[in-house]
């Protein structure tokens, strides 16, 4: 049995030197406790992230893991690329662009978050970000990330809310191949030109992928989501937030189902299954992860794992 894990209450310093513990000594119960305080409940892990080229640019560091954001007023050109390599509890604060945004992982996973949920992106999906809306970034552990950001004025056909993305094998070289083009690569009848206008066709079909958690509006409600994020193995229940909230357990279900789109019992998998992300990339046995996941067997937590995310962890983290 996943013993419970004692984060909620910590300081982000005690956070930071229980992470670097217990990734280095392989304890999944703790590990999965430190990492969900960066990916999934948007806590800050104070390391120092390194920035690597922006379309040949180099990007300087910010202290205590804050990622920096661009300082641009408009993009150069109607594609423009970040490739960064992040530390251990990378994050940004919450911002908005003018631009639309696609971050990707090459290794690591990552965690963008807004007012309608969480999304998350492990090695080699990446998470779409329109135009405008307020989001952060986070990562419980090393990442190599790719950003792509996309001129308004360019993307009439980019879909109007978050979701997460799978990059095919093509998408994948392209980006590769930008992220190498200086900032203001040709725009007009260019080898550049034509790599851009086919890259940008490439990711209005990539395929959209389950790696996200609704969170509802209600205060209260998303209060008590948020003590399952913190501790995603807790064994509270319907009734016992009923109790809580001075309502009926059916009242409860229908606000829970409106206001995420989810049961009660789907969602709460969904969050264990996406709190798993992060050890398994670590390396964390699937057993291990199974069991901090509350799930009584391997086999069990494996159905579940593919039943949401369409390959087993196996497949996802080879």
């Amino acid at each position: 049995m996943a013993r419970t894990m004692p984060h909620r209450n910590q300081s982000v310093a005690t956070r930071l030197k229980c992470l670097s513990d217990c990734m280095a000594n392989s304890d999944i119960f703790c590990h999965q406790g430190c990492a969900q305080a960066t990916l999934l409940s948007r806590s800050r892990l104070a390391t120092q992230g390194h920035n690597m080229p922006t379309n040949g640019q180099p990007d300087q560091r910010h202290p205590e893991g804050e990622r920096q954001i661009p300082a641009l007023s408009g993009l150069p050109r109607p594609l423009y690329a970040r490739a960064e390599s992040l530390s251990a509890g990378s994050w940004t604060p919450p911002h908005r662009h003018d631009w639309v945004q696609f971050s990707y992982a090459i290794s690591g996973v990552l965690g963008v978050h807004t007012a309608e949920g969480s999304f998350f992106a492990p090695p080699q999906w990446g998470v779409w970000v329109p135009a405008g809306l307020e989001h952060e970034v986070v990562t419980s552990m090393r990442a190599e990330m790719r950003s792509l950001y996309i001129r308004k004025a360019d993307s009439s056909w980019a879909p109007q809310r978050c979701r997460v993305l799978e990059v095919t094998p093509l998408a994948r070289e392209l980006i590769k191949s930008f992220c190498l083009l200086p900032a203001d690569y040709p725009e007009q009848d260019s080898h550049e030109s034509r790599l851009v206008q086919v890259l940008l066709d490439q990711l209005a079909g990539l395929p959209e992928v389950g790696f996200s958690l609704p969170l509802p509006r209600h205060p209260r409600l998303l209060g008590l989501c948020n003590e399952l994020i913190e501790e995603p193995g807790q064994l509270i229940t319907l009734h016992d937030w009923a109790d809580r909230l001075g309502t009926s357990e059916k009242t409860l279900m229908r606000l829970f189902q409106r206001e995420t789109g989810l049961s009660f019992r789907g969602w709460r998998q969904r969050a264990r299954l996406l709190s798993s992300l992060s050890a398994l990339e670590e390396g964390a046995s699937v057993t291990r992860t199974a069991l901090a996941c509350r799930y009584d067997s391997t086999s069990a937590f494996i159905a579940a794992f593919k039943g949401l995310f369409g390959y087993t962890p196996g497949d996802l983290f080879k």
